[in-house]
């Protein structure tokens, strides 16, 4: 089970999603971890504690000073009944409940998801607000957090909902974005909660072991592209994510990551270095620049193979356009190869249609790599990946996966190797 052994706290927050936390805490426990809810004020006008008390198997956490009222209230009930002061116990200390601050007590867990995370818990988030058990808790938390939000479409492409979300990512928050689809206002969009498998996913990333910390690793990502004219320019389909997913799995496991990535509409991972480049040669100095540093190099770009031999300073009219003449752009995974020092390791990748694994070992030895990621074009710009990890003298099938559970898989295979 993935989450055993582990003490998960559960936020949830004021959202008609807030049902769907309940299918989130039962997959948890059935994965084996130990859950603590906390139920904000909102939250239960939609969801009751004694739901989540029951599937999680502990006592709901709601209220920040809920021990004083609970003093006060069996003072009431000793005084209703005649019995004035109240008695101490056996040990001579007087029956109340137990007084720990709360926040600072359950800080100690494994990790903290908020699901649904709603406008107002991500803005107080962002602004370091503590007014409930809630954001107490997430001040007082060192560990993981994953927040997922969900909300009406409108307010959550809103600029400032966009610029609290970002804070979140800055502050090292894990952030999941929601689903598109029908939302409870009866409107169709973005905002719905994410599915309890893409949060769970998300959890196990961030629960990694530690094993890649203080090492530099240096990822390219995402296409290329090379200008015939001022608008026109010779690219691919790559849209990055298998970069993205390799970097941010990199960082969440301790490494000091370097992405250098081409043109994409991805969103940098938080905690990376992100260097933006668009031609292959501007790749290829950028990592020329950064490749010293790096233990582990990673080429998951896919550069623009052909470049033109000439770039018109104007548009190009399409009437006068017989032919193209291009020429080999820079080979940046080659360059790598050369200037390897000792220790270093080089990964190259290498799509294939059909994939073969001769042509992956002839792309190995050519560019002087460790090893070659061999996939084919149904990876590109797709959510999941699958390939073989193809070595000198050996390979390994790697099963279709998310990305960021790929980008895991594929570390793993290389942290093994290297152990």
């Amino acid at each position: 089970m993935r989450f055993s052994n582990k003490t998960i706290l559960l936020g949830v927050t004021g959202s008609i999603a807030a049902y769907k936390a309940l299918e989130l805490c039962r997959q948890l426990r059935k994965e084996g971890a130990n859950v603590h809810v906390i139920l904000s004020e909102g939250a239960k006008n939609f969801v009751s504690p004694l739901s989540f008390q029951t599937i999680s198997g502990n006592p709901v956490l709601e209220a920040q000073f809920e021990s004083h009222k609970n003093e006060n209230h069996e003072a009431r009930k000793e005084k209703n009944h005649g019995g004035g002061k109240r008695k101490p116990d056996s040990g001579g200390r007087m029956k109340h409940a137990d007084r720990k601050m709360k926040h600072i007590d359950l800080s100690s867990a494994d990790a903290l998801i908020i699901a649904p995370a709603t406008a107002n818990l991500v803005a107080k988030a962002a602004a370091g607000l503590a007014d409930d058990l809630l954001t107490t808790t997430l001040q007082a938390f060192s560990g993981p957090v994953l927040v997922a939000p969900a909300m009406n479409d409108v307010m959550y492409v809103h600029q400032v909902q966009h610029r609290n979300i970002r804070r979140l990512q800055e502050l090292g928050y894990a952030v999941v974005e929601p689903d598109a689809g029908d939302l409870a206002c009866g409107r169709k969009g973005l905002g719905r909660l994410a599915s309890s498998g893409k949060i769970l996913a998300r959890l196990e990333t961030l629960l990694q072991p530690q094993d890649l910390k203080s090492q530099t690793i240096l990822v390219t990502a995402g296409p290329t592209r090379e200008y015939l004219d001022p608008i026109r320019f010779i690219s691919n389909a790559s849209s990055g994510k298998m970069g993205y997913a390799i970097a941010e799995a990199a960082a969440s496991r301790g490494a000091k990551v370097i992405l250098i990535s081409g043109p994409t509409a991805l969103q940098p991972p938080a905690g990376v270095k992100t260097i933006f480049v668009e031609t292959t040669g501007q790749m290829k100095t950028s990592v020329q620049t950064h490749f010293k540093k790096a233990i582990l190099f990673i080429a998951a770009a896919a550069p623009a193979d052909f470049a033109p031999t000439k770039k018109a300073k104007t548009k190009m009219p399409k009437t006068n356009v017989n032919r193209i003449d291009v020429k080999p752009t820079p080979d940046v995974l080659s360059w790598a190869g050369k200037h390897k020092k000792q220790g270093q390791k080089i990964i190259g990748f290498a799509l294939e249609t059909p994939p073969s694994l001769s042509k992956a070992r002839q792309k190995l030895a050519a560019k002087r790599a460790d090893a070659v990621l061999l996939n084919g074009p149904e990876n590109i710009a797709s959510e999941k990946a699958a390939g073989t990890l193809v070595w000198p003298q050996s390979q390994k099938q790697l099963a279709k996966k998310t990305k960021l559970e790929f980008a895991h898989a594929l570390l793993d295979e290389l942290v093994q190797r290297n152990a």
